[in-house]
């Protein structure tokens, strides 16, 4: 998918780059498979700002995708292609035999027409879904679950994938996005190929609005701040903080651990990301 570049009639317009969308067969969603969708901008139940940077963005619809795919055996129609504002993925629309329609996530490659089919019989085709155990090893795959019969949460989204490593007793390897290599069940499904939208990471912003239709807030940096305010705050003229950076709260910002402890997670982790 070639990207779209724009004439420089303003500052802002002159680094901003976009989508083109020609890959896209379908302008409309289908209204069946759409939800209703409410906003917090960062405030609370009790209506207290209470997550900064958050207001605002353009309004959208939950588009419901089967990130299960446990319909097993019966063969879709992909119908159509389209776009998805809460995701950086492209979505397809898929048909069963049997009436009912689904949104999955897009995989590279995809067309419409193609017929696709989840379940251990599946073939080694891109968009199937198959459980890892049938998989052979060096097979790149995305829509990955990290427990059996949960829905897909790893590499889902545009651009991303993982690969099967190795197989060892009921576990496989797997090498996830960001360079991790964990251990996952042989019995948990994956997707077949690479998330399609490859060049949404080429994109450029642009401008502050474009950002501000995203559903995010300016920020203000900590040394502009009073010292009631934010620990790098205060200072006479403009200083740089005269400490280790640090969040409003006091809490380490570079090379501090906050991952939660998770034995059962941990466990799981062969190479760590970094």
């Amino acid at each position: 998918m070639p990207l779209k570049i724009y004439r420089p009639t303003s500052p802002g317009r002159r680094q901003m780059t976009g989508y083109d969308f020609s890959e896209l067969t379908r302008t409309k969603p289908e209204k069946s498979l759409l939800r209703k969708q409410t906003k917090s901008g960062g405030h609370n139940i009790y209506g207290r700002y209470t997550a900064r940077r958050k207001s605002g963005g353009h309004k959208r619809r939950y588009r419901l995708i089967d990130f299960r795919r446990e319909k097993y055996g019966i063969p879709a129609k992909v119908l159509s292609i389209e776009y998805d504002p809460n995701r950086t993925a492209r979505i397809a629309l898929l048909s069963y035999a049997d009436g009912e329609k689904r949104y999955i996530i897009a995989p590279e490659g995809i067309q419409v027409g193609l017929i696709l089919i989840s379940g251990p019989e599946a073939d080694i085709q891109t968009g199937n879904t198959i459980p890892l155990r049938k998989i052979p090893t060096g097979v790149s795959i995305h829509n990955l679950e990290m427990k059996q019969g949960q829905k897909a949460r790893l590499a889902r989204s545009a651009g991303s994938s993982a690969q099967l490593l190795a197989k060892e007793g009921d576990y496989a390897q797997v090498r996830l996005p960001s360079g991790e290599v964990r251990l996952i069940h042989l019995d948990c499904k994956a997707t077949i190929g690479q998330v399609g939208n490859k060049q949404h990471e080429n994109i450029t912003i642009g401008k502050a609005g474009r950002h501000r239709w995203l559903g995010f807030k300016p920020r203000s940096r900590g040394v502009a701040k009073n010292p009631v305010d934010h620990p790098h705050g205060g200072g006479e003229g403009k200083s740089s903080g005269g400490r280790h950076p640090v969040t409003p709260w006091g809490v380490p910002t570079k090379g501090f651990k906050t991952r939660r402890k998770n034995k059962t997670s941990s466990r799981m982790i062969i190479r760590r990301r970094k």
